[in-house]
């Protein structure tokens, strides 16, 4: 049997162990290749040191490759940043941008990358002029479909008939899951709670999350409401996340070659509780998708409060989820 969805982890996944020092880059392949997602995708400068103000050094990318070989992985994606606003009072000029562009194609190329992640705020002009310079180093520049922004932002259509226009198979769509937030996140309203949020404000939030209330009407009500503070950065998250149609995706497959498996939080059975992973990979194999869905983990910033993070357990929930949805043979499926 033919399985076109691969998986794959984004190391940002681990960005708390990473940091406090508990996992080396190849504690990080080990643990991915140890679930079976062998597809790895990074953020360049949480992984090499210095990047992109300082070079990395040959060394450093000697190590990556042979992390690569040694556990069968596949480098998938660079996601790169573009300072178009560091200088102060004016925009980064728009050749200079195309530069930065295309000083990250040359990394990502150096890495072995297929693809490299820009921005959901680059404006499609830059890709554009980029995707000449990306053909040539045989890597694709997705841009990432990220909420609040989704598949029917004018934003987003105005990238999709650039990108038309051009006629490069260079650029495409990397679409988050994030977008797809059909329920308020357990682990948000519990961390608001201990943040100040009194009970009875934390269950109307989500209540009117879940009945797609709109956002400004639920701000609003808050303050009616008495609340300040915390529970008003509680109801503010609405205006940056919604429950948009995985469908729409279909539209748009033939541009789509990556997937951020965003979540927040997988319980014991398995199950994200705020994004239906049912219905997205069945969107996705109806749309024949047949690159990778790297797990994103992100619910790490939600607990560390109050509780140890384990990302690694989360990822592997995730990426047991992941197999079942996607109908990996299970190892009696692949002896028999």
């Amino acid at each position: 049997m033919t399985i076109d969805i691969k998986r794959g982890v984004s190391l940002y996944s681990f960005q708390h162990e990473t940091f406090q020092g508990k996992m080396s880059l190849e504690d990080c392949f080990k643990t991915c290749a140890d679930m079976g997602a062998l597809g790895i995708e990074i953020i360049g400068e949480q992984t090499f040191w210095g990047w992109p103000e300082a070079t990395v050094d040959e060394t450093k990318i000697d190590e990556w490759h042979a992390l690569i070989k040694k556990y069968d992985a596949t480098a998938v994606s660079h996601d790169f940043m573009l300072d178009y606003k560091r200088y102060k009072g004016t925009m980064m000029a728009f050749d200079e941008q195309v530069a930065s562009v295309k000083k990250d194609i040359d990394f990502g190329a150096r890495l072995g990358m297929k693809y490299i992640r820009a921005l959901v705020s680059i404006a499609p002009e830059v890709l554009v002029a980029a995707a000449p310079y990306a053909e040539e180093k045989d890597i694709k520049i997705l841009i990432e479909v990220h909420a609040p922004l989704h598949f029917d932002h004018p934003w987003i259509i105005r990238h999709a008939e650039a990108f038309e226009k051009s006629g490069s198979d260079a650029l495409g769509f990397l679409p988050d899951m994030g977008m797809f937030l059909f329920k308020f996140p357990p682990v948000w309203k519990e961390r608001f709670i201990r943040n100040g949020v009194p009970q009875k404000i934390a269950d109307y939030i989500e209540t009117a999350y879940e009945d797609r209330v709109l956002s400004e009407y639920v701000i609003l009500n808050v303050r009616e409401m008495g609340g300040e503070g915390p529970s008003l950065g509680m109801a503010e998250t609405l205006r940056h996340n919604a429950a948009y149609e995985p469908k729409r995706m279909l539209d748009f497959m033939h541009r789509i070659h990556n997937v951020h498996g965003k979540f927040y939080q997988m319980d014991e059975n398995l199950v994200e509780p705020s994004i239906p992973y049912d219905e997205i990979v069945k969107v996705l194999k109806q749309g024949g998708y047949k690159g990778y869905i790297c797990s994103e983990y992100e619910g790490n910033r939600w607990i560390e409060d109050a509780y140890e993070v384990d990302s690694v357990e989360q990822v592997r929930r995730q990426q047991e989820m992941l197999k079942g949805l996607i109908g990996e043979p299970t190892p009696t499926a692949i002896a028999a």
